[in-house]
């Protein structure tokens, strides 16, 4: 567990334990905490056989882990332990709740084709946010705090929500951009490799909104409400709404993406049908090359009087046989001539 703290609005920044963060949630008026979990280990994993001890070791540790297990990290920060008992939790949906003594979210950002989340409580004093793995905005944050100066720990949790709305715009304009890129290259050259990767971005675009979605819905039945309420400064009513507003803007920049991923998938199953088309119009001009020569063949291969006795001189054998198919092949290739359907099938190619 890594513990930073942010002390505003002198912005220093400092590593701690978790005991000094409480405290300092306690008695500071403006402090941001950070707290970076330890990723959870997927059973199987090669990490997982590693870490992997004795039995006895094994017991051992759960035996020196299971007083800190016991107490939530809520418990740990001198936090309401009752409400937020999911503070920390892995798993856990978007959500969005507020509570008398502040707000509790949990915030999905976009790292490269995964969905991490935030948790969030903010206060009028304090802002404690918590996360498994790396600190994916913890810089990006830094540098914004440098810049903007917040005035209250509330207008930096929505610097926060801006910047993860970033995330998920800029995974759409790059998604998007690839797509369109991967439609145009359908039309010079198509390979089984484009519709895998389209497939990917389609899944990506569906992983995008179905994240972002439900988060977007329960914020802005929140800020909805607070909006209403008298109490409710101007500063924030503006930053609530110029969230909302960003919000719709990356959701409609996502259903573009899948609106543009759908569109090649329809691109390619075009193309694909009209080279099938294509071969169609082939084999039926083939069929009517050949449909009067098995016609001839079949009529002079009958074994009837007329045949047998009056056809019997080799010239006549090679008047009918080869000489009439002949003039059949050179009068079916001049009628496809003349009425252009083999120029235009040339033409398609």
């Amino acid at each position: 567990m890594i513990v930073t703290v942010v002390s505003m609005p002198e912005l220093t920044v400092t590593r701690t334990d978790i005991a000094e963060a409480r405290t300092r949630l306690a008695t500071d008026h403006f402090v941001l905490v950070d707290i970076e979990l330890p990723e959870e280990v997927r059973p199987g994993t090669q990490q997982q056989e590693t870490q992997a001890g004795t039995p006895q070791q094994d017991r051992m540790e759960g035996q020196r882990q299971a007083p800190q297990e016991t107490e939530s990290l809520a418990a740990q920060l001198g936090l309401d332990a009752a409400s937020l008992d999911w503070f920390g939790r892995a798993g856990e949906p978007a959500r969005a709740e507020y509570r008398k003594e502040g707000t509790g979210l949990i915030v999905p950002v976009v790292h490269e084709d995964q969905i991490i989340h935030i948790h969030a409580v903010v206060t009028e004093r304090f802002l404690a946010t918590t996360h498994r793995g790396h600190a994916y905005l913890a810089r990006t944050i830094t540098e914004v705090l440098r810049h903007e100066r917040p005035t209250d720990p509330v207008a930096v949790l929505f610097l926060l929500l801006g910047e993860a709305l970033g995330t998920y715009r800029q995974a759409a304009v790059q998604a998007l951009l690839e797509t369109e890129e991967l439609e145009d290259d359908m039309f010079e050259k198509r390979s089984p490799e484009q519709v895998y990767r389209l497939a990917q971005l389609r899944r990506h675009s569906a992983l995008l909104h179905h994240s972002l979605r439900p988060f977007l819905e329960v914020t802005d039945q929140i800020l909805t409400r607070r909006m209403a309420s008298p109490n409710f400064p101007e500063e924030r009513q503006r930053l609530a709404r110029e969230f909302q507003t960003s919000g719709r803007l990356v959701l409609a920049d996502i259903e573009s993406l899948q609106e543009a991923t759908r569109r090649a998938f329809a691109s390619y199953s075009s193309l694909i049908a009209g080279e099938q088309n294509g071969v169609i119009n082939r084999l039926a001009i083939v069929s009517v090359v050949f449909l009067p020569l098995s016609f001839i063949t079949g009529f002079f291969g009958m074994n009837f009087t007329f045949l047998t006795d009056k056809l019997e001189s080799r010239d006549e054998f090679w008047l009918l046989a080869v000489g009439l198919q002949v003039l059949v092949l050179f009068a079916s290739l001049y009628i496809l001539h003349r009425t252009r359907i083999w120029r235009s099938l040339r033409e398609n190619e």
